[in-house]
């Protein structure tokens, strides 16, 4: 059993230790990566409904536990209960959204200029996917992520911020309730250093496909420059701007 140095996320308003997570490093982001690989072979060839299913679950779930959420956002993020509340129910509702969604990932067929061809397009998922998300939303940004990449068939490993790593796992746990298959969605948590080095890792990695950030446009630039090497697709929201 390999062992974890702990972090130790805190009450913001008073100072409280709320709970210990695992430090986690580079190795281990190297281990998500391959999880989210493995898995992603299966993913991919569920039908849409079959996906949609399971995502509907885990809605279902995060709706049922929103007062718990909810106080656990408050607690490690510090904005009012009644905001974290309305947060749960925005970020489940992408959840909601992209369930649906999953049933309708068609191709098309395009005229051409040829009497005797015919163009087919297909849509097919991209591959292991990552998502680095700030503390200001720790659900919110989380599902609005990885929802549309999981309804199209990829896989994902989450880097939360560091101060907001139990909304997180909290996630997480629902999920895995819901029946989301292991290594689907992967969950990197880390302090500020640490977070550097799982930051580098998993732009270097060509196992990872497309990388999503919102955050500083100087964390911006520099995750932009450490996945050039490998020509990841990017979505970046970098400085409060969409």
């Amino acid at each position: 059993m390999q062992a974890f140095l702990k972090r130790r996320p805190f009450n913001p308003a008073t100072g409280d230790l709320i709970g210990q997570v695992a430090n986690l490093g580079p190795q281990d982001a190297e281990l998500a990566i391959l999880a989210a690989e493995k898995a992603f072979q299966d993913w991919k060839t569920k039908t849409g409904k079959e996906r949609a299913n399971v995502m509907r679950k885990w809605f279902d779930l995060i709706i049922a536990n929103t007062q718990d959420l909810a106080t656990l956002m408050t607690l490690e993020q510090g904005k009012p209960l009644v905001e974290s509340t309305g947060e749960v129910a925005y970020g489940a509702s992408f959840i909601e959204w992209f369930a649906e969604e999953a049933k309708r990932v068609t191709g098309s067929i395009p005229s051409t200029t040829w009497s005797d061809k015919r163009l087919i397009v297909m849509k097919q998922p991209i591959g292991v996917c990552v998502a680095i998300t700030p503390w200001n939303f720790p659900i919110a940004m989380i599902t609005r992520k990885i929802a549309p990449a999981m309804a199209a068939g990829c896989t994902i490993v989450i880097k939360p911020a560091e101060l907001t790593p139990l909304s997180a796992l909290a996630l997480a746990e629902l999920a895995q309730r819901a029946g989301v298959p292991s290594g689907v969605i992967n969950i990197l948590t880390a302090d500020a250093e640490q977070s550097i080095a799982i930051g580098k890792t998993l732009c270097a990695s060509p196992i990872v496909r497309h990388l999503s950030f919102t955050g500083s446009t100087e964390v911006g630039r520099i995750l932009m420059a450490q996945c050039a090497p490998t020509v990841k697709k990017l979505a970046l929201e970098l400085g409060g701007h969409a």
